[in-house]
C-alpha cells in the first residue's frame, strides 16, 4: 500500500478529509487508541448512540459510543470490525478507540496488538457513515511518503489531509444563502417528508421556509442539514442587530423523569397551569426556565446533575439536565448521553440567519445578508453556558381539551441569546454573503 493507492480507496468511498494518528507503544488493542483528551472526535465520526457505564469507582465511569468501523486490507477491500466504539472518560476527558479486532475477518492484529511506537493509523469517513480505516509500520513506504507530505493541518491529537473534493460546501451553502436573500420577500412554506411544497401559516414557519428554499426536507435524523452544515433561522426586527435575537438551538424530548415514565398528560396535568388568556380546558406548560430558579408558574427548578461548574466537566456518566420539583422529584430529565449524541454531530458547523416576518397581506419571509458561522463544537461548552443561565429551557407544551379527549402539543426547547452563541463555538465568524 501507497498513499496514493491509499488516497485514492478514501476518495472514492467518499471522504473528504484523512485523520492520521502516530500511534504510541500504548496505543494497542490492550491499552486502546487514544484519541484525544476532549470530545471533539465526536464531530467528526458519526455514533449510533451513547451509553452511560456507571461505576462504583469514578475512575471508571464512562460512556461507550459504537461507530460502523472497517479496516482497508492491503488488497484494498474492506473488512468490517462490528465491535468498534469509542470510550469517553469523563474524567479527563479523554476519548479512546477499542473493540477494533474483534470478529472481524483480516484485521491488522499485527499491528495492533504490539508495543510497537510510531505506527500510523490512517482513518477518514465514508459517504454512507462508514468510518475506514489503515494502519502501517513504522519505515514503510506508506509511513516514508506520509512524512514528506505537504499541506498537513492539525486537529486535536490528528495530522490531516485535505483530500480533493468535487464541492465547497461552505461556498455552496453562502451562494444558496445569497440568492435566497436577493428573492426579497418569500411566501411561507414547506417540505412535507417526500418533498412535496406545501403552504405553512404557523408562527414559526420561517426555518421552515428557508428549509424550502434549501430543499431540506423533515427527518428524524440527528445530521446536519445542508452539506454538512446545520441551518437554523432566527426573527429579528433589523437585519443590523443580529445579537439580541432568541435562538432555538434543539428540540429534544425528555428521556427520563415524569414526563417520560408516566406520559406528557400527567406531566402537565401535574406541573402546568391554566391558559392565561383564558381559553377553555386548556393547559399549558411554558416560560424560561433557567439553572439554580425555581419557576413561578410551573414551581420547578432546573438543574445540571453530574456537572462540575468549576472545572467545566462531566463528573458523572448518569449525568442529566432535570427539572425538579420541590419534593426533589424529576419532572423531566434528558440525559448526559442523548444531548452529548445529539449536540457534537448535528452542531459542529452551524449557520444562523437572520429573517424579518410580515403577515399583512400573507405571512411571508425575508433573509438577511450577514449570517452567524460557528464551527468546532463540544457538548460541554453547552453544558458551561446551562450553567452561567445563556442557554434556557423554554418549553411550548400544550393541552386542548382538556376536559374531555385532552389534544397534546409537545415541544420542547433549549434557547440562546444570539449573543452568546461564540462561546459555543472555538471558530466564530459573521459572514456578509453580499460582499
Amino acid at each position: 500500500m501507497n498513499l496514493k493507492k491509499l488516497k485514492s480507496l478514501f476518495t472514492d468511498s467518499g471522504c473528504s478529509k484523512i485523520y492520521v494518528k502516530r500511534l504510541s507503544p500504548n496505543d494497542n488493542s490492550k491499552n486502546q487508541v487514544y484519541f484525544g483528551g476532549s470530545f471533539d472526535i465526536l464531530n467528526i465520526l458519526p455514533i449510533s448512540e451513547i451509553k452511560n457505564i456507571e461505576a462504583g469507582d469514578w475512575n471508571k465511569e464512562r460512556f461507550k459510543a459504537s461507530i460502523n468501523f472497517s479496516w482497508i486490507g492491503e488488497d484494498g477491500n474492506l473488512y468490517p470490525a462490528p465491535t468498534s466504539q469509542l470510550i469517553l472518560y469523563p474524567k479527563y476527558p479523554e476519548v479512546r478507540f477499542s473493540g477494533f479486532l474483534a470478529k472481524c475477518d483480516n484485521p491488522p492484529s499485527e499491528l495492533m496488538t504490539q508495543r510497537l511506537a510510531d505506527r500510523l493509523l490512517f482513518f477518514s469517513v465514508a459517504k454512507n457513515g462508514t468510518v475506514l480505516g489503515f494502519v502501517t509500520a513504522p519505515n514503510t513506504e506508506l509511513s516514508k511518503e506520509f512524512e514528506k507530505e505537504k499541506s498537513i493541518s492539525e486537529h486535536g491529537v490528528f495530522k490531516v489531509i485535505e483530500l480533493p473534493q468535487v464541492a465547497n460546501n461552505k461556498a455552496n451553502l453562502i451562494t444558496e444563502l445569497l440568492r435566497i436573500h436577493q428573492l426579497g420577500w418569500i411566501k411561507s412554506k414547506r417540505l412535507d417528508g417526500h418533498g412535496n411544497l406545501l403552504p405553512c401559516e404557523a408562527p414559526n414557519c420561517g426555518g421552515y421556509t428557508l428549509e424550502a428554499e434549501l430543499g431540506i426536507t423533515p427527518n428524524g435524523y440527528s445530521e446536519p442539514d445542508f452539506m454538512g452544515w446545520e441551518v437554523k433561522q432566527f426573527g429579528v426586527t433589523n437585519f443590523a442587530k443580529i445579537n439580541s435575537a432568541i435562538i432555538t438551538l434543539m428540540t429534544p424530548e425528555p428521556t427520563d423523569g415524569i414526563y417520560k415514565t408516566k406520559g406528557a398528560e400527567t406531566f402537565i396535568r401535574k406541573y402546568g397551569y391554566a391558559d392565561k388568556a383564558g381559553k377553555e380546558n386548556r393547559m399549558n406548560f411554558g416560560g424560561v426556565h433557567k439553572i439554580g430558579i425555581r419557576h413561578q408558574l410551573t414551581n420547578l427548578e432546573m438543574k445540571l446533575i453530574g456537572f462540575d461548574n468549576e472545572s467545566g466537566k462531566i463528573r458523572s456518566t448518569n449525568g442529566r439536565i432535570a427539572l425538579v420539583d420541590k419534593q426533589n422529584n424529576e419532572a423531566a430529565s434528558w440525559s448526559f448521553s442523548s444531548m452529548l449524541l445529539h449536540w457534537n454531530r448535528k452542531h459542529n458547523q452551524a449557520c444562523y440567519v437572520p429573517s424579518l416576518s410580515e403577515t399583512e397581506k400573507a405571512r411571508q419571509y425575508k433573509y438577511g445578508n450577514k449570517v452567524i458561522l460557528g464551527t468546532g463544537t463540544d457538548f460541554q461548552l453547552f453544558l458551561n453556558q446551562m450553567a452561567k443561565g445563556n442557554i434556557y429551557y423554554d418549553p411550548g407544551i400544550k393541552m386542548e381539551n382538556a376536559n374531555a379527549k385532552p389534544i397534546l402539543k409537545k415541544r420542547s426547547q433549549f434557547r440562546i441569546k444570539s449573543q452568546y452563541l461564540p462561546n459555543l463555538y472555538k471558530v466564530n465568524e459573521v459572514v456578509d454573503i453580499t460582499a
